[in-house]
């Protein structure tokens, strides 16, 4: 039992951490596996799972938050929102590549979901970034890299 909830808090903080909502999927991953009672590789699919999962959430939030644009309560200014697309469209789809840094990824899934960005090539992208990621800071805590 508390095997399986190691795994569904991680699954957790990994999917809130890839929204705007402030999380730390890294630390709670490096904790379980130097506990060492949780297998590594479902650790990683866990983490790289729920973190994908909020990207697309944060994609399809992007997708229609634009419908809202100009409504008062409207959390992002023009300008703001105008600077966001042109930076994503000078630098095009492969800055998703980059959806796991801390401070821009978060909100560059939700841009490439305002821009209308194709959903397959969004996954295909994330998802390499999120789980190289993953897979990068499981073999550095594991000696696996060293």
């Amino acid at each position: 039992m508390v095997e399986l909830s190691g795994y569904a808090g991680l699954f957790l903080v990994s999917l809130l951490a890839a929204t705007i909502i402030p999380a730390q999927s890294e630390s709670v991953l490096v904790a379980l596996l130097l506990l060492g009672k949780h297998s590594p590789w479902l650790l990683v699919t866990v983490a790289s799972v729920g973190n994908v999962l909020g990207a697309v959430i944060s994609w399809l939030l992007g997708r229609y938050l634009e419908t809202w644009r100009n409504s008062a309560w409207f959390p992002v200014s023009d300008d703001s929102l105008d600077r966001a697309q042109s930076w994503y469209h000078r630098l095009g789809r492969w800055s998703l590549l980059l959806s796991w840094l801390p401070i821009i990824g978060d909100p560059l899934t939700v841009v490439a979901g305002i821009m209308r960005e194709p959903f397959l090539s969004f996954l295909v992208l994330v998802a390499i970034g999120k789980v190289a990621r993953y897979v990068a800071l499981a073999g550095f805590t594991l000696g696996w890299l060293a």
